[in-house]
């Protein structure tokens, strides 16, 4: 069959129109991470061995081993960089943050770590799936601000409780509970019924537990 003039122009308006569909597909899509090229995200693998030595070798060359977990989700056992972790979190600005595994975006929190005894190396980080709408439990970092009157007299500031257990939903999550201790002398303490939390968030530790206090120096 032999195509006039109009219908060859048609036929590659239609050849140029699907091109450009398919490659604006390709660029946005999530998995690649090309849509937001300037977003820094903590890459991570996903195990295909739970053997002993393949355990052995990813941390011989440098790897975390990681557990992630969430309610009614399966266990995903991943692994990432060290080094790229520890700098991740160090400079992360929220609790909750996002993990890119083979393209799976999955955002998580830290629940426990687990460290070598002798060396301190970290060795296992458990990541929770932090699920929208889902009212689950949290572990909120303690900070302090102020300059306590007790170490004037010879005190020590003890952050006693450093992460606050409490139970809320992702879209009521506090990055970190902040605690003014300018007033703190030695012998005084926060305790968990100090502590003025929202309404959004339940404290289920007991309210005589110790947050923060001034020790006297031994």
């Amino acid at each position: 069959m032999i195509l006039s003039k109009n219908q060859l122009i048609k036929v590659k308006c239609k050849i140029n129109k699907n091109l450009n569909l398919h490659l604006e597909n390709f660029l946005y899509n999530p998995a690649l991470n090309l849509k937001n090229k300037g977003t820094v995200m903590l890459e991570g693998i996903i195990r295909d061995s739970m053997t002993k030595q393949a355990t052995k070798t990813l941390r011989r060359d440098g790897y975390l081993i990681a557990n992630i977990y969430g309610k009614g989700l399966e266990n995903i056992s991943a692994a990432f960089k060290r080094n790229d972790f520890i700098k991740f979190l160090r400079n992360k600005e929220t609790l909750a943050f996002d993990v890119n595994l083979g393209g799976n975006i999955v955002k998580v929190v830290v629940q426990e770590y687990q460290k070598c005894p002798l060396t301190s190396e970290l060795l296992h980080v458990d990541l929770m799936v932090a699920q929208a709408g889902l009212k689950t439990a949290y572990k909120i970092p303690v900070k302090t601000t102020g300059i306590a009157k007790g170490l004037k007299n010879k005190g020590l500031l003890m952050i006693h409780t450093k992460r606050v257990p409490v139970k809320c939903t992702l879209e009521n999550l506090p990055n970190s509970i902040t605690l003014e201790v300018s007033e703190l002398d030695t012998g005084d303490n926060i305790l968990i019924r100090d502590l003025k939390l929202p309404e959004t968030l339940t404290c289920y530790l007991d309210p005589r537990v110790p947050v923060v206090g001034i020790i006297k120096a031994k």
